[in-house]
C-alpha cells in the first residue's frame, strides 16, 4: 500500500510539470482593473485579447446599473436553498422563458455552472444500455461527463463526417443488442481553433441513423447566427439540435449557462440533473443581471457587428501578413507557431513585457509538441486602432522566431511589483 498523497507528485499532471514558471505569470495570471482591452498585468497597462467578453457586455453601462440595483436589492444569497425546494422565483422562470423563445426551443432550464452543468446533464442523460458519439475535440466538461457514461461511447475524427457515419454504424448495432439510444455531442464553436462544428451535416445523418444531437455552443451563442441565437442558426439547423447548451461566461460576461430544447425532455433534467436538485439556486443578481444581458443581445444588434469589424479586421490582417490561423470561421483567433515550450515561453514574456500585450499562449497537451499557439479573443470593445498594434507586435514575434532570436536569448527577467 502507498500513502495517497505519495502519487500526487506535481510532475504527474501535464500542466504541473511546468509549474517551477513564476506563479502568477504564464498559469494563474493576475489581471487587474476594470474589465476590458486595457487591463493591468505584473505592474503595467497591457492590451488584453485574453477575455470572452465578446459583445463588451461586462462594463457596458446598463449591465453595471442592472447587476447593482440586483445586488442592492437582493443581495448575493438570495434565493436560499435549491431551485426544486425553495430557490425558484418568478425572475428565474422569466429568464428560461426569453431564453427560450430566443433559441427557438420550447423550453429552457437554467444550471448554475456550464462546466458543471454540461456533465451532469449527460450523466442524466444516458444509462448503460445508450451509446454516446462524440467528437474528438470536444471540450473538457463533455469528455468529463462521457467518463461519468457506464455505457458504450465511441469518439468521431474531428469534424469528421465519414468517420462520425462509421461510428454510428457502430453505435446502432450496439443499441439494437441493448435496447438503449445513442447521443451525438459536438460543439457549435470550438474554443480553440475557432471552427465550427459541422451542425449542418451532423443533423442531415438523422435522415439514415436514429439518434439525438447535443450541442455546446458556448463560444457561438450570441456570436453566431443572423440575431445572435447561436451557430445552429448560423448553419440554419437550429431545429435539428435536439439539445442546445450555451454558458453565461462568454457573450453575456457572467456566470451561469442553460440548456434548452423539447418542454418534455427539459422537464424530465429538471427533475434530473444532480448538479441542480442538490446545489443552491442562481443567485438572484446574475438571474436579473442575465436578463439585461439577453436584452441588449437582442435589442443591440451593433454590438454584434462591432464585434465582427474587429474579428475581420484582425483575422484578415494576420492573413494578409502570412500568419497561419488555421480554419476559424467564428471570433475565436488562433495565431499558430512552429516552436517548442522554451520558445514559446519568450515569445509570451517579449509580447508582454516589451510590447505590452496580454495574450493566452497554448502548449502541449492541449496542441501538438511543436506547435505555439497565441489564442486572440477579439471583443466589441476592441478598436481598430489595437487591432493594428497587434498586428505589428505578431510581425516582430514572427521575424524574431524566424530568425532563431528565441532560442538562443533570456529575454526579460519576469518582475513584480513592489
Amino acid at each position: 500500500m502507498t500513502d495517497l498523497f505519495e502519487k500526487l507528485k506535481m510532475e504527474a499532471g501535464p500542466l504541473a510539470k511546468y509549474s517551477h514558471l513564476p506563479d502568477d505569470y504564464f498559469f494563474f495570471p493576475k489581471l487587474e482593473g476594470e474589465i476590458g482591452p486595457h487591463m493591468t498585468f505584473n505592474g503595467r497597462p497591457v492590451l488584453n485579447w485574453s477575455l470572452n467578453n465578446y459583445l463588451g457586455l461586462a462594463n457596458h453601462p446598463e449591465v453595471r446599473k442592472a447587476d447593482a440595483e440586483a445586488a442592492a436589492r437582493f443581495g448575493l444569497g438570495h434565493p436560499m436553498g435549491a431551485r426544486m425546494m425553495s430557490g425558484n422565483s418568478v425572475h428565474h422562470i422569466e429568464l428560461e422563458k426569453q431564453l427560450a423563445a430566443f433559441i427557438g426551443k420550447e423550453d429552457v432550464m437554467l444550471l448554475n455552472y456550464g462546466y458543471q452543468g454540461v456533465v451532469s446533464v449527460i450523466d442524466a442523460l444516458v444509462d448503460r444500455k445508450d451509446v454516446i458519439v462524440y467528437d474528438a475535440e470536444s471540450h473538457a466538461c463533455i469528455i468529463d461527463g462521457v467518463r461519468l457514461h457506464m455505457g458504450k461511447r465511441f469518439v468521431y475524427a474531428h469534424n469528421d463526417m465519414g468517420s462520425l457515419e462509421k461510428q454510428l454504424q457502430r453505435a446502432t448495432r450496439l443499441a439494437n443488442e441493448t435496447g438503449g439510444g445513442i447521443l451525438v455531442i459536438t460543439e457549435g464553436v470550438f474554443g480553440m481553433s475557432g471552427r465550427q462544428g459541422d451542425l449542418k451535416g451532423v443533423v442531415e445523418l438523422k435522415k439514415k441513423y436514429n439518434f439525438r444531437l447535443f450541442v455546446d455552443d458556448a463560444h457561438g451563442f450570441g456570436t453566431m447566427g443572423k440575431t445572435g441565437a447561436g451557430t445552429g442558426e448560423e448553419q440554419g439547423v437550429q431545429e435539428g439540435i435536439d439539445l442546445y447548451f450555451s454558458t453565461f461566461a462568454k457573450s453575456m460576461a457572467s456566470i451561469g449557462a442553460f440548456i434548452g430544447g423539447d418542454a418534455r425532455v427539459i422537464k424530465y433534467l429538471r427533475y434530473s440533473v444532480r448538479s441542480q436538485i442538490y446545489a443552491k439556486s442562481l443567485p438572484m443578481p446574475l438571474v436579473i443581471g442575465a436578463l439585461k444581458r439577453l436584452e441588449l443581445l437582442r435589442t443591440q444588434p451593433m454590438l454584434r457587428e462591432k464585434l465582427w469589424q474587429i474579428v475581420n479586421a484582425m483575422q484578415n490582417g494576420l492573413r494578409e501578413r502570412g500568419f497561419n490561423i488555421g480554419q476559424t470561421s467564428s471570433p475565436v483567433t488562433p495565431v499558430l507557431f512552429k516552436g517548442g515550450v522554451g520558445e514559446a515561453a519568450n515569445m509570451a514574456m517579449d509580447l508582454r513585457e516589451n510590447f505590452n500585450i496580454f495574450c493566452s499562449v497554448v502548449i502541449y497537451p492541449v496542441v501538438p509538441k511543436d506547435v505555439i499557439m497565441f489564442r486572440i479573443i477579439p471583443t466589441a470593445a476592441h478598436s481598430l486602432e489595437d487591432v493594428e498594434r497587434t498586428l505589428n507586435a505578431f510581425s516582430a514575434l514572427k521575424s524574431k522566431l524566424d530568425s532563431g532570436f528565441y532560442r538562443n536569448e533570456e529575454l526579460v527577467a519576469v518582475t513584480r511589483p513592489r
